[in-house]
């Protein structure tokens, strides 16, 4: 489970969000095995006085991904670097957060996460 959060300004990223979704959903799937029919992406789009940046360009995007608790080092490692290898952007204008919880932290489907029996692994180490 993942779920991903961007911050971005309003007047660059409107219009953009399936381009940056379809490049983050890849990577995930790509580095961690989530299936490609997971995807829970919010785009909080904010204007250009919200979002405070002076020693960033204005395509200055965050990326959060609040995740459970399992994948190791090696494959938090290679997702960031997989987005950033695929980048069409400044890397320079991109951050990443991996923010993880353990499974008993999450209400999903009116179920404890912890209790849910998932079609994926979470307990992930780097593919390839």
């Amino acid at each position: 489970m993942a779920q991903v959060k961007v911050y971005g300004r309003r007047d660059v990223w409107a219009g953009r969000q399936r381009e940056v979704s379809d490049l983050l959903q890849g990577c995930l799937v790509d580095a961690w095995g989530l299936p490609e029919g997971k995807r829970f992406h919010r785009f909080l789009l904010l204007d250009a006085d919200d979002l405070i940046c002076p020693q960033r360009s204005d395509a200055y995007l965050i990326v959060e991904i609040v995740c459970f608790t399992g994948r190791d080092d090696d494959a938090k490692r290679a997702l960031i670097r997989t987005i950033y290898e695929r980048l069409p952007y400044d890397p320079e204008d991109v951050e990443i957060t991996i923010i993880e919880m353990p499974q008993v932290n999450w209400g999903i489907r009116g179920m404890v996460a912890d209790e849910l029996v998932l079609p994926y692994r979470v307990d992930v180490q780097p593919r390839g």
